[in-house]
């Protein structure tokens, strides 16, 4: 099925409903009943291939209710995960990281006007009004935002512009698990993992911190998110040249069962990472 067929169908779907309410609640629910069709595939070409309508389908209904705080977030959650996931030209997914930080940004300030008019203070103003004003009621927008920006700063890790946004970003992901400490079974300690093993114990990065941060993650997803032992391997155990932990992790994920609900995309992708990384390890190492 094409995009624009897509587009028709879902058009038409809305408009035989014959009330403006449903078209609204139809949007409103679109992120999530995208996102678990998504997450619970496990053919990783599937979701590569077929992403890109996806993504145009978001952008118009975005354009179309430009001040509607879930498909922003869908947006932000949907330009970030493809760029990240399955993106290898730079260019491209600096681009799509982009898009998808705009989206989170336009997220939190609809949410939170505050936040919004602190994002580009020094950090120390910046921190003072993230502890002040921001409450459970902002946790979801939060932690999309820091989301899409980790994100964004992973795929930007060569410009130093970005990796100087990495307190900010660190900050952000800690109000979130302030607030609400299980959020999402750890995903925001396991973001707090990325930004903090950006840069090597010389040039002021935090491999301790990380190291506490990826382990709250395991913890918290019971191990069943595969990702977690990935990225955990990849981003610090490469940091400290610790081969014994980076093996061991990737074995776990190798030997694991992919299927998990929410989890069965990210598991899939992350043993395939897992199974490349084991395989360079020797000479990583």
């Amino acid at each position: 099925m094409t995009y624009r067929q897509l587009a028709t169908l879902l058009a038409g779907t809305l408009f035989l409903s014959g009330c403006s309410q449903i078209v609204s609640r139809a949007t409103d629910s679109f992120a999530g009943s995208l996102s678990a069709g998504i997450l619970n595939q496990n053919d990783l070409a599937t979701v590569r291939d077929g992403a890109p309508a996806y993504l145009l389908l978001v952008d118009g209904f975005i354009a179309d209710n430009p001040e509607n705080e879930a498909l922003l977030l869908a947006g932000a959650d949907l330009y970030g995960s493809y760029a990240g996931a399955f993106v290898d030209e730079p260019a491209r997914a600096q681009r799509l990281s982009d898009r998808a930080r705009r989206y989170a940004h336009r997220a939190l300030c609809v949410r939170n006007d505050s936040l919004c008019d602190a994002m580009d203070e020094p950090f120390e103003t910046f921190e003072s009004v993230l502890e002040a004003e921001s409450d459970e009621d902002d946790v979801e927008a939060l932690y999309g935002f820091g989301a899409a920006w980790a994100t964004w700063i992973q795929i930007n890790s060569a410009d130093w512009n970005a990796i100087a946004e990495i307190p900010k970003v660190e900050a952000v992901m800690r109000r979130v698990t302030e607030i609400a400490p299980d959020f999402r079974q750890g995903w925001p300690y396991l973001y707090l993992g990325v930004v903090t093993s950006q840069l090597p114990p010389a040039y002021g990065g935090k491999p301790d911190n990380a190291r506490a941060n990826f382990q709250q993650a395991l913890e918290l997803s019971d191990r069943r998110n595969l990702m977690v032992h990935v990225l955990f391997a990849s981003e610090y155990a490469r940091l400290v040249f610790d081969q014994p932990l980076h093996d061991e992790l990737l074995a776990e994920v190798l030997e694991a069962d992919v299927d998990e609900p929410g989890l069965t995309l990210i598991n899939t992708l992350a043993q395939q990472r897992a199974k490349l990384l084991l395989e360079t390890s020797a000479e990583y190492f």
